[in-house]
């Protein structure tokens, strides 16, 4: 998987939002905001290029104290949440 050309993380009003940049990439229905956890992986994903769930799991697990299983289901549930809102490929 991977970032969709043209989404970044930007911080809107104290917030963390993934936005688009251009006009092609605007829907303001689907303008997602992501907590300090999920925005940190936003940007894992982004240093990674191609990123797999496993290695975002790994990732987090190698920077914060978090079970393996727990952090697997997190990652998963917005690797998801990004999937349906069409911000990743």
């Amino acid at each position: 998987m991977k970032i969709k050309k043209g989404f970044v993380l930007r911080k809107v009003c104290g917030e963390n939002v993934i936005t688009g940049e251009g006009l092609e990439t605007i829907n303001f229905g689907k303008l997602l905001s992501l907590n300090e956890t999920a925005a940190w992986l936003w940007q894992q994903a982004a240093e990674m290029g191609d990123f797999t769930v496993e290695a975002l799991t790994a990732k987090l697990c190698e920077t914060y104290e978090v079970a393996e299983d727990r952090a697997q289901q997190d990652v998963a549930a917005i690797v998801k949440q990004w999937q349906d809102v069409g911000v990743i490929e």
